[in-house]
């Protein structure tokens, strides 16, 4: 008979148990990464398929964009612009939106930390460099506990964290880690690295064996197949790779069989990787054209440029501030990827003042100029009925003189072949 029983959990302890989610960062997951060092940032081909994406995030501009009552303002606080032009004072802008990226690539998660000031205003942007990452509730509050490579650990609250993920499937806060999915491919590569490697040191094995007749001692042994590698091995023989042996010794070849696979497997299992990462040779490789790039722009770098707004948008901003029609925005120059009559053909957009002629110059990489930021418009490209109805609100007089004006107007801005009848 039993005087004291193991007190069973509660079902609140169970439940508690059960919501909290951990994270194995990618760059050490598990024992099968033996193959290319358990991280997967040190293969080349997987450094290569990232490459063209995270140079491609921190080519985005984040602007603070506020749309109210007043109109709307670009970057109208000057705290909220020098926070996305320098995030901290070890990165810029640019460099921040590349770490945080790859993070992104490699985990399918990355983490950004907020460091307000004493009013609740941001101040600083970190990256969170963590190898592994768990969900705690506290006071019905989510936190979240990293933990570093060197040890230590920290808890943040989730409202302090801006949260990007990728593959977000079965877990509630965090995107499926690709280790798993990516895990045969890469030892395959790995072993293929190896297979090549080896048979490369192999290639220095012995390949010609002497079986001498006779007893002989050591000595004369290594004398012999010295004498006999001199004579007929050497690049410099007298004999003209001719070679005889007399009945003392039988000289056989040994040739090496190593298997090393062929060019096909390989190169199918790097396209696997390449289409894991949604990219190709051509992006990889630079040797894209305006159509692919663009096409590999719309379904890699503008869903992330679109992610980064919106978690910058509900972190740095409340509900209320919000409210007045504040947002963050990540515009990409991908207009200088376009080949150069594309560019050229942007000149009627400029015309009609549906761009500025500052925005068709910075797709050209040239420098704005003083009030080029103001859009223009043609004369003969002019609202519908707009002299008509100018022309309703004079006098006869006046109108016989405006009318007289604008068609003159008119003329010049066409060179003068044509007449505009009002």
């Amino acid at each position: 008979m039993k005087l004291f029983r193991k007190r069973e959990p509660t079902t609140d302890k169970i439940n508690e148990k059960e919501k909290k989610e951990v994270l194995q960062m990618v760059t050490t997951w598990g024992e099968n990464y033996y193959a290319w060092n358990r991280r997967l940032y040190d293969s080349d081909i997987i450094r290569s398929c990232l490459r063209p994406k995270v140079k491609a995030i921190g080519k985005l501009v984040g602007k603070h964009i506020r749309d109210g009552d007043g109109g709307l303002k670009v970057n109208p606080d000057a705290n909220i612009r020098f926070l996305l032009s320098e995030p901290n004072p070890h990165m810029t802008g640019q460099q921040f939106q590349e770490k945080v990226a790859t993070q992104l690539c490699l985990n399918n998660n990355a983490f950004i930390l907020i460091i307000r000031d004493e009013n609740g205003k941001p101040l600083q942007l970190y990256p969170i460099p963590c190898v592994s990452c768990e969900t705690t509730y506290m006071e019905n509050e989510l936190f979240l506990k990293f933990y570093y490579r060197n040890g230590k650990s920290g808890v943040f609250p989730y409202s302090q964290i801006i949260h990007l993920r990728q593959d977000y499937n079965e877990g509630d806060i965090f995107g499926e880690s690709p280790a798993k999915a990516i895990s045969t491919m890469m030892e395959v590569i790995g072993t293929i690295d190896q297979g090549i490697i080896k048979a490369i040191k192999n290639s220095g094995i012995i390949r010609w064996l002497l079986t001498f007749n006779t007893s002989l001692r050591p000595e004369d042994i290594k004398k012999n197949v010295k004498s006999f590698v001199d004579n007929f091995l050497s690049i410099e023989s007298e004999t003209f790779g001719a070679a005889g042996t007399d009945s003392k010794a039988d000289v056989t070849r040994i040739e090496p069989k190593d298997y090393v696979p062929n060019a096909l497997q390989t190169e199918k299992t790097v396209n696997r990787i390449y289409s894991f990462f949604n990219t190709n040779e051509k992006i990889i490789q630079s040797r894209w054209t305006e159509d692919e790039w663009n096409a590999y722009y719309e379904a890699e770098i503008e869903p992330l440029a679109i992610q980064l707004g919106d978690t910058y948008t509900v972190r740095l901003f409340s509900r209320k501030e919000r409210g007045f029609g504040n947002r963050i925005v990540f515009e990409s120059s991908n207009l200088q990827c376009a080949s150069m009559q594309t560019k050229l053909g942007f000149q009627a957009m400029v015309d009609r003042g549906a761009m500025t002629p500052n925005e068709w110059r910075a797709t050209m990489n040239m420098t704005p100029l003083p009030g080029g930021d103001a859009p223009i418009r043609r004369l003969d490209t002019q609202v519908v009925n707009l002299v008509k109805e100018i022309l309703n609100k004079m006098d006869e007089n006046n109108a016989v003189m405006m009318a007289g004006l604008i068609t003159q107007l008119l003329k010049t801005a066409e060179g003068g072949t044509s007449e505009t009848q009002i």
